[in-house]
């Protein structure tokens, strides 16, 4: 479908998704949103050949969250309930998002602040600009962390540092960010995009039936008892296993080549 507050595009396996409002610096109104929902369902489906995903922004910022000045359903004073909003609007597709059966890449080409900032920790591998910052927003408006960051930020920096962004409010900047373990690499701002796409290439042209098997594993791993991880492992190997791209991995091994994937 076309598209007026995002970008997509989907070639040789590899996904772009683009926010386009840089106007706001990519600020989530209702119709980015709903829009967001709807190119995850054509990302989710196998006629349109993804295979890995790259989600950035348009502009200088990645997502300054959400557009407190749209007139509609996501503007927080138009409504009292605001939690309603997100199990309408946010939920579904950040539900979709973390669904998807390949690897998620975000390039954080600038500021991530509120639910642009959940955004931004949802890609598998996080890669971020110099210039790029976070902020846990939310405290400055009388608002509690949402986007699923209560769930996040513990299990990649831990509770302490998880209270400090998210009572402070204050800015994270990307090399600190990465120095706590929130991202996985800083680059130079001109640096950045040519990194990530050669990221999301090579994670394309992986076996990426099995990689999306990894990340499934590892999101459900922290509300699984060890003998319950235990036993998704065992089911996920065997899908595994059964893969043409296992036979193709262990003949490349073999024969001392470069494995030729095909995602199937």
């Amino acid at each position: 479908m076309a598209y007026e507050t995002l970008l997509l595009d989907i070639q040789d396996g590899v996904a772009t998704l683009k926010l386009n409002d840089p106007g706001t610096l990519n600020a989530v109104s209702e119709q980015m949103i709903r829009e967001l929902g709807q190119a995850a369902d054509d990302l989710a489906d196998p006629a349109n050949g993804a295979r890995a995903l790259l989600f950035t922004g348009e502009g200088r910022g990645f997502c300054s969250g959400a557009n407190l000045a749209d007139g509609r359903a996501d503007n927080p004073m138009d409504d009292r309930d605001a939690g309603a909003r997100l199990d309408q609007l946010y939920h579904p597709f950040l539900r979709k998002l973390r669904g998807l059966d390949f690897p998620v890449v975000t390039a954080v080409n600038g500021p991530a602040a509120g639910v642009g900032m959940s955004f931004a920790l949802m890609g598998d591998i996080v890669m971020a600009a110099k210039s790029a910052f976070f902020l846990q927003a939310f405290g400055r408006i009388g608002l509690v962390p949402d986007g699923g960051a209560t769930y996040m930020l513990p299990r990649r920096i831990g509770l302490a540092r998880s209270l400090e962004l998210s009572l402070l409010a204050e800015k994270l900047p990307a090399e600190k960010a990465l120095e706590w373990g929130l991202i996985n690499s800083v680059h130079e701002d001109h640096e950045l995009m040519p990194a990530a796409e050669a990221m999301v290439t090579r994670l394309a042209k992986g076996p990426t039936v099995a990689l999306g098997m990894i990340r499934k594993l590892y999101w459900e791993s922290p509300q699984n008892s060890y003998e319950e991880q235990l036993i998704q492992e065992r089911l996920s190997q065997a899908k595994a296993g059964s893969t043409k791209d296992f036979i193709e991995g262990v003949t490349a091994f073999l024969q001392k080549r470069p494995a030729e994937f095909k995602g199937e």
